[in-house]
Formats: C-alpha cells, sequence, structure tokens
C-alpha cells in the first residue's frame, strides 16, 4: 500500500472505530444468553473463558449493535476532534465536542431540536480579533438554539447519530444471523486473524484484548470479562497516529433537560455573525 493510501486508512480506522469492533468478519450473534462458569480459569479470562478471539469479537459486536444507549468517548493524534456523548438511538444526545485549539461546545440534542454551548475558544476562533472576544463575553454561558433543519447544527448533530455509529460496525451488508459472511470491508483479502492477548483492567473493570494486526495497522478490542461481552475500548495504530474509542454506560438514557429559554439565544445570531465577517 502505497504511504497515501494508507494514509487514507489509517484516518478511516481511527475515526470510525467500525473496523475495530468487526474483527475478522461478522459471523452472527443470537445474544447474550448467561455468563458459562469461570471456575477453573487459570487465564483470568473470566466468562470469555473458552471462546475463540473471532468469538468473543462477534459477541462483542452484537452488544454494541444491541445497545439502545451508551456513552461515546473519541480522542487520535490524527487530529485533534474529541467527542465525549451520551447518546441513544432515537438520536438524542448530551455531552461534548472539542477541536482543541479552535474551542469546545457543549451539546444537547432532543428529537430535531439542537443547544450548543460554546467556550471563549470557539467565539475566538470563528471569528476575528475584537469581534470574538466581544462575543465570547456577550454569549458567555448562553446557548445556541435552533434545529436541525440549519446546516451548522446539522453537521454537528451527526455525531449524536448511534445508529449511524453501530451500522457503520456492521458494515453496509450485514449478514441474516447464521449465514456465512463476507469479509469485512476494511479488511484485506484474506481475511485477517485475530488473536487474544492478556487480561488486564480498563477503567477498573477487567478486561480481555483481542488484537487483528493488517498491512501495518494494529486494532485492538477490550471486551468486558465479567457479565455482558461489552466492548468497553477500542484502539487502532498505523503510521505512528493512534486513535481511541472509549464505550460506557451501556442502557443509560441521555439526560432529558434541556436549557431554560433564558439562557439560550437562536442560531441565526451566530450565523449573522459569521456572516457579518464574510461580507467584510
Amino acid at each position: 500500500m502505497t504511504t497515501r493510501r494508507r494514509a487514507v486508512a489509517t484516518t478511516a480506522a481511527l475515526t470510525c472505530g467500525a473496523a475495530l469492533i468487526a474483527g475478522a468478519a461478522y459471523t452472527g450473534y443470537t445474544g447474550y444468553t448467561g455468563a458459562p462458569s469461570a471456575a477453573g480459569d487459570p487465564d483470568g479470562e473470566g466468562d470469555l473463558a473458552g471462546k475463540s478471539a473471532q468469538q468473543i469479537s462477534d459477541d462483542a459486536l452484537g452488544e454494541l449493535v444491541a445497545a439502545k444507549s451508551l456513552r461515546l468517548r473519541t480522542e487520535t493524534t490524527a487530529n485533534p476532534t474529541k467527542l465525549d456523548l451520551t447518546l441513544d438511538q432515537a438520536g438524542n444526545c448530551a455531552g461534548a465536542i472539542s477541536k482543541g485549539p479552535f474551542g469546545r461546545v457543549q451539546i444537547i440534542k432532543r428529537g430535531n431540536k439542537v443547544w450548543l454551548k460554546p467556550d471563549a475558544a470557539f467565539w475566538k476562533s470563528q471569528l476575528p480579533g475584537r469581534e470574538g472576544t466581544d462575543a465570547a463575553e456577550k454569549y458567555k454561558n448562553k446557548y445556541l438554539h435552533g434545529t436541525t433543519r440549519d446546516d451548522f447544527l446539522q453537521s454537528l448533530s451527526v455525531a449524536c447519530d448511534l445508529t449511524a455509529f453501530q451500522e457503520s460496525a456492521v458494515g453496509p451488508n450485514r449478514p441474516p444471523t447464521g449465514t456465512p459472511p463476507p469479509s469485512h470491508p476494511l479488511s484485506p483479502t484474506p481475511t485477517p486473524t485475530l488473536s487474544k492477548g492478556k487480561p488486564t483492567v480498563h477503567e477498573g473493570r477487567p478486561v480481555l484484548p483481542v488484537t487483528k494486526k493488517f498491512d501495518g495497522i494494529v486494532q485492538t478490542l477490550y471486551v468486558a470479562t465479567k457479565g455482558r461481552p461489552y466492548p468497553l475500548k477500542l484502539t487502532a495504530e498505523a503510521d505512528h497516529q493512534i486513535g481511541t474509542i472509549l464505550l460506557s454506560n451501556y442502557g443509560t438514557p441521555v439526560p432529558a433537560k434541556t436549557p431554560a429559554p433564558r439562557d439560550t439565544v437562536d442560531i441565526a445570531v451566530y450565523e449573522d455573525l459569521i456572516q457579518g465577517t464574510k461580507s467584510v
């Protein structure tokens, strides 16, 4: 693979995380049926003892796809964007999107309604000189409010789509349960194999890493070894770039509280300010 093609593949792996979950191929998941006995498990694999790396990957993918809501955190050395969102399959979410030196916004989305609370760095990155400083002070602690019919709000709301994230994990042509699947679209031919690593701990929970290596890219999925085999951490490394996705709070509802009207201003305020700088 050329350097340019590898860079494209690396960016895809680091940002979407789909290949991290899917493993070598998705071979079907029939649902969690209870943990097997971990007695006599000398390797510390807990409820995953006796399962192959492929089975563990499939089960973890199944749990991700079945999740009605979860918390998603992402970061990558490839760009400064970070997400920390609790989101559900209805498209609701609450959390924050950070663009590093370009600022951070808190986001709340309920249905097609969106609230954004930018920090000072955001305003200063959007508006030149004194205009950015003045806007940051004037709209301090205020939420910009509108709907997904607004292009700017829609562009940010894409991050709130749990269903799209789940679909990206299984690929566009998920096979019916029990049928032989094609190789994952991000996997080369032949399909790479998976291997189990040594049990470790992630944020206080015992996990088992499952690793896939292909074409210079190393992808590792950390699966909970107790209870349901939730995927809790995903990493990808290629060309000295590292991406990380953390998944937690499975089934926890998205907070339903929305800002009071006195704490909001219409998104048109932001757009008028931006348009004003373009017309100068």
